[in-house]
């Protein structure tokens, strides 16, 4: 079949829609099925895609990593008669997703949607972080959830939340999987050597974009605590992101400089050798869907300390494949659950590893890339069921969202000012 796939974020962007977005649609294509992908411009992008239409964008909107898509340009609708597509995949709520709503009511096609992401926890990215912008932003994905044909939640949370605010359409639990086979590459090892880390060391690791809904302050104080006690202890931190600073002074006040090992994103198979060179993987966000990272980390025998937020319970098994602490625990306690897995025998240890390793087959990405196919299969010939009370709720979530967010940088300008004003006194 023909899949229409609409994103607002791609590579060379790094997250987890992105890295979704890719994995299930070279799966797809790997199976015979064809693929376009529109998606916005981003800097180093490739130059000559194939089966990619770049849409313009203005890009780190508001200092964060994610872009805002310019007005749809008209060869758009040329590229989508040319793709002939069968269905209409979105992956954001607004933006191109509300370009993905008026393609499937053009064309007559399936609509689905994944949730992806708790928007309401990006609201620090507007001026405020209004409590009234998160309510607008949980009402719009959610009307846009009921004016599709079928939602994909990335886990069984996410399920259970999306129903709770009166989604109604069909939702079926469709995680990203993990390709096996690409995390069986790489040299833990060969990493190590190439970061000057020693193979005895007990190396902490966390992978991701460094962002402040990443509850990343709190993860470092967390292993820094750790370090201060055990000089064996390293830290190897892979992303990038305008948390990253202030990660790196949290160590150097702690004279833990030498051994926190920072880099960048990476790709295959360095990206494998980064996960096979930590010991334990530490991850503390709240504000995830899906936590792709853990799989991953497990995919590699790399057991995972997590809190316990939706998109993490279902993967981290508490005392099975790693250690799922309650979301009160402090920094202090998430330290000692560090000190506990460093103290384990090599024999605790690797069992602990090895069911990591058979939870991240669970997720496999056949499995989960074919339960999504048989969903669309399913939806073949439908065409797009109309839901016109869901757009008007949609539409006027979407109306509001853009008038706070003036309003509120109107008040910030206008604050901005008068302080200017003050200090010239």
């Amino acid at each position: 079949m023909n899949i229409l796939m609409m994103t607002n974020t791609y590579l060379p962007h790094i997250g987890g829609v992105a890295r979704s977005v890719e994995a299930f649609s070279r799966y797809y294509q790997e199976h015979g099925h064809k693929i376009l992908i529109i998606a916005p411009e981003f800097p180093q992008m490739p130059i000559n895609e194939e089966n990619v239409v770049r849409i313009p964008a203005i890009q780190h909107f508001n200092g964060s990593d994610f872009s805002v898509v310019l007005p749809i340009p008209h060869f758009l609708g040329e590229e989508i008669d040319t793709f002939e597509p069968d269905i209409v995949h979105s992956h954001h709520p607004f933006l191109v997703g509300s370009t993905a709503r008026l393609v499937a009511n053009t064309y007559n096609l399936p609509l689905v949607f994944t949730h992806h992401t708790m928007y309401e926890q990006y609201s620090h990215y507007v001026p405020g972080d209004a409590e009234t912008l998160q309510r607008f932003a949980v009402k719009l994905a959610t009307s846009y959830a009921n004016m599709c044909d079928q939602v994909f939640a990335p886990s069984e949370s996410i399920h259970v939340i999306l129903t709770t605010r009166g989604v109604q359409v069909p939702i079926e639990v469709v995680p990203t999987g993990v390709d096996i086979d690409e995390f069986s590459q790489g040299s833990g090892l060969g990493f190590r050597d190439m970061l000057g880390i020693d193979k005895n060391a007990f190396v902490v690791g966390h992978l991701g974009r460094l962002a402040p809904e990443k509850n990343l302050t709190y993860l470092s104080e967390a292993v820094v605590k750790f370090m201060k006690n055990e000089p064996r202890a390293h830290f190897l931190l892979v992303g990038k992101g305008n948390s990253e600073r202030a990660l790196r002074q949290s160590f150097e006040l702690a004279g833990l400089t030498p051994r926190l090992h920072h880099i960048g994103f990476l790709e295959q198979p360095f990206l494998s050798s980064a996960y096979q060179a930590m010991d334990v993987f530490v991850f503390s966000s709240q504000s995830e869907t899906q936590g792709m990272v853990l799989t991953e980390a497990m995919a590699v025998s790399t057991p995972v300390i997590a809190l316990d937020a939706p998109g993490v319970r279902e993967v981290v098994s508490d005392g099975n494949n790693g250690r799922l602490l309650s979301c009160d625990t402090t920094s202090e306690e998430f330290a000692d659950v560090l000190q506990w897995f460093f103290t384990l025998s090599e024999e605790q240890q690797h069992i602990i590893r090895q069911t990591a390793r058979r939870t991240a087959e669970s997720y496999s990405l056949e499995t989960c890339a074919q339960k999504a196919l048989e969903k669309y299969q399913s939806l073949l010939g439908k065409g797009y069921v109309h839901h016109h009370h869901e757009h008007h709720l949609w539409a006027d979530a979407t109306q509001m969202i853009k008038a706070e967010y003036y309003i509120l940088k109107g008040i910030a300008k206008a604050a901005v000012h008068a302080i200017a004003h003050d200090d010239k006194k």
